[in-house]
């Protein structure tokens, strides 16, 4: 990873979770550029300035393929609440977007997590900033994990005559299933370095 010495403090741990979030959305297949990735410090700081604020992060992107957008917020608030949230999903449906990544400051009020989790028809996915200081995706002791298209599930359970809850599971909280922005019913395919086969493949099932 590119290290911004010119930033300190907000501005380089926000260079920092932005990187990670590209990569993230690139991961999971919306359109994302690698010049927004490998974003230099020089180019940080002429599109944010050397005190960026959190509001001039919001990121929306869509995928080519089907008609979805995801947008990416960064509330000021130290502590997320009923009052963000609320106007955050107000927001979503005059937008007629079904999908965010909220990255809080510190935590999020119990109330609010409770509401996210019983609003299902947009899916909003928080993440505390210190989570994506780092892309766990990238450490050497982290498999590749691939999302497997419709398609390409139901190819796998005809091809082994399976039932997709007789495939092990993975849980939608595990680091990440969350990075990916995993929900019930895909199923991910994990490979793994064999020293015998060359590499390892399995499938979970996502609960």
């Amino acid at each position: 990873m590119e290290c911004a010495v010119g930033l300190t403090g907000e501005g380089r741990k926000l260079y920092r979770i932005r990187r990670t979030i590209m990569e993230m959305l690139k991961d999971r297949a919306y359109d994302v550029h690698d010049t927004e990735i490998h974003m230099s410090e020089r180019d940080f700081i002429n599109k944010f300035g050397e005190n960026p604020t959190r509001r001039d992060f919001t990121i929306l992107k869509s995928r080519r393929a089907v008609k979805d957008e995801i947008i990416v917020l960064f509330p000021e608030d130290e502590k997320l609440g009923m009052s963000t949230i609320k106007d955050y999903y107000s927001n979503l449906e005059k937008a007629k977007i079904n999908r965010a990544v909220v990255v809080v400051k510190q935590s999020t009020s119990p109330m609010a997590r409770k509401f996210v989790l019983n609003h299902t028809k947009h899916n909003i996915e928080i993440f505390n900033e210190t989570e994506l200081l780092i892309n766990i995706s990238r450490h050497t002791l982290v498999p590749t994990h691939q999302i497997l298209t419709s398609e390409e599930k139901r190819t796998l359970l005809d091809r082994y005559t399976l039932k997709e809850t007789q495939l092990p599971r993975i849980q939608k909280s595990d680091a990440m299933a969350r990075y990916l922005g995993l929900v019930r019913g895909q199923i991910v395919k994990i490979i793994r370095p064999s020293e015998t086969a060359g590499r390892y493949v399995t499938y979970r099932y996502v609960i």
